[in-house]
């Protein structure tokens, strides 16, 4: 996106915004006359160190719109590899909140796709008590499991949300299932698509959120993975180590991702550090 200062961090292009600018390019975005078919992805550990291993998925999270530092980690990693120095990180459940916000402003009406069944019903209740001008074009918990993008009832939901006048669509599918699908649908979808990970569970009260100062430590994976250990203990106890090997790569120089996307961004732009 034009004037948006990124830096490579493992091969995945990551934004260097703050909240309110990342706020105010998606709701200018969402808010054009012209349909988006446009995604935000909230890049943390986990996928930063998928997209290494997956260059497939490194493609995915490089075609957003945007890209934002979710995790604490790249906020530090933003020192380490001498980027922007951001102040605190873009948390997918909080954006979520703020752009509701901004649209509720700016009369954009808003859809809710994902989570388990009754969720997205409740968090649209929960959103309307705190804005009761937000619009909200609708709300669906989709079947568990992968389909086909030519699967019927799938076709009828991304048909449901286009005739709906969504302008922004959040999209709570869990990483990486929510990028693959914000990436493969972007072309169908008309509205700007969001990933927000597990907003839904903390929004709607079905998930307790971690501790603000565990949040602001980086230590909210530790509280995740405390609260659910069968579903996340690979998540954490492997990718956590190998961000911090191949961040400590990069930065001496030795990450051939890094370096080849840090040439494309300087070619574009001419303000990117080569790390």
């Amino acid at each position: 996106m034009p004037g948006v200062v990124h830096l490579p961090v493992l091969g995945t292009r990551i934004a260097s915004v703050t909240y309110d600018e990342a706020v105010a390019l998606i709701l200018d975005a969402a808010g054009r006359d012209a349909p988006a078919h446009a995604y935000v992805c909230a890049a943390n550990v986990h996928t930063v160190s998928l997209a290494r291993r997956d260059p497939a998925f490194r493609e995915v999270l490089n075609g957003a719109l945007l890209a934002v530092p979710d995790g604490q980690p790249l906020v530090w990693a933003h020192r380490i590899l001498g980027g922007r120095q951001l102040t605190e990180r873009v948390y997918g459940p909080t954006l979520m909140l703020k752009l509701c916000e901004g649209a509720a402003a700016r009369g954009l009406p808003v859809y809710l796709y994902g989570g388990v069944g009754g969720v997205p019903d409740k968090l649209a209740l929960v959103l309307k008590q705190r804005w009761p001008e937000l619009k909200i074009a609708g709300a669906f918990a989709p079947p568990f499991g992968e389909r086909s993008s030519e699967d019927p009832a799938l076709r009828q939901e991304i048909e449901a949300i286009n005739s709906s006048g969504a302008r922004l669509l959040f999209v709570a599918l869990g990483a990486p299932k929510q990028e693959r699908f914000m990436h493969a649908h972007s072309a169908r979808i008309r509205a700007l698509q969001i990933g927000v990970g597990a907003a839904f569970d903390f929004h709607s009260g079905r998930v307790p959120q971690a501790p603000a100062w565990m949040q602001q430590a980086g230590l909210e994976w530790f509280y995740r993975f405390c609260a659910e250990p069968r579903r996340l203990w690979k998540r954490y106890l492997f990718y956590n180590p190998y961000f911090i090997m191949r961040l400590t790569l990069q930065r001496l120089g030795l990450d051939g991702p890094s370096r080849e996307l840090a040439r494309q961004l300087q070619a574009a732009s001419g303000a990117c550090p080569e790390r």
